[in-house]
């Protein structure tokens, strides 16, 4: 069985990527996608996209070259309290929102508390679906608790590629991803293997993040990337 999604894909609207939607989606089908999804940097991320830019994503097509393409956003988190730097009027006019740590905006030097503080505010905004690439090592965090905050509240844990390259500048990506995995296998959370695709070659390229689901002999029921009827019925708004 093959993933038929990625949810974690940049365009040149974030700044610092490389490729177009069209190039994106074309790179999608050709990697055997049914289902991608564009989440540009919001505006506090260094070249982030204005909010006007995601107000006015309903005119991205829904289908795109055969594959149904989700209108998202990757949001800043910017502090211990979870204030995010997208507002609400906007994230309601997307399919689906990831909220993630950025050196830029949200510092290294927050305590484990501190970080937790911001991830469980997170989890309870019903305006979040995804908490992205929750493994870098400069944020230190008690990954059994959010894994079971996730499960509480319904918030999908991502399983970063880009994280868990040899060449991630995330700390302890690998070992941190495995850490999450276990313990989102521990409380049944569910998770989403993306490929935080900065350049149009990285959409779908997916094969480091299941490979490590299947060493760790992770639940197929519970991994968004296999379950059509769930991501339909979470994202096709």
């Amino acid at each position: 069985m093959k993933p038929i999604i990625d949810l974690h894909v940049h365009t040149i609207s974030s700044g610092h990527a490389y490729s177009t939607i069209l190039e994106n989606v074309i790179a999608a089908k050709e990697a055997g996608l049914k289902y991608v999804g564009i989440s540009d940097h919001t505006s506090k991320m260094p070249g982030g996209a204005h909010q006007y830019h995601f107000d006015n994503m309903i005119v991205v097509p829904k289908v795109i070259e055969g594959v149904r393409v989700f209108r998202g956003a990757e949001i800043n988190i910017m502090d211990e309290f979870g204030t995010l730097d997208l507002k609400d009027t906007s994230i309601k006019r997307l399919d689906y929102a990831i909220a993630s740590l950025h050196g830029p905006c949200y510092s290294h030097s927050h305590t484990l508390n501190q970080n937790m503080n911001a991830y469980k505010a997170v989890c309870n905004n019903p305006l979040i679906d995804i908490i992205g690439h929750p493994d870098d090592g400069r944020y230190p965090i008690n990954r059994d608790e959010l894994a079971k905050i996730a499960k509480e509240t319904n918030t999908i844990i991502e399983v970063n590629c880009s994280s868990i390259k040899p060449a991630s500048y995330r700390l302890n990506g690998l070992e941190n991803t495995k850490e999450m995995i276990e313990a989102c296998k521990k409380y049944g959370t569910l998770i989403v293997v993306n490929s935080d695709a900065h350049h149009a070659v990285d959409v779908g390229k997916l094969d480091l993040g299941i490979s490590l689901l299947k060493e760790l002999d992770f639940p197929k029921e519970l991994t968004l990337n296999f379950n059509e009827d769930l991501i339909l019925k979470l994202f096709d708004k």
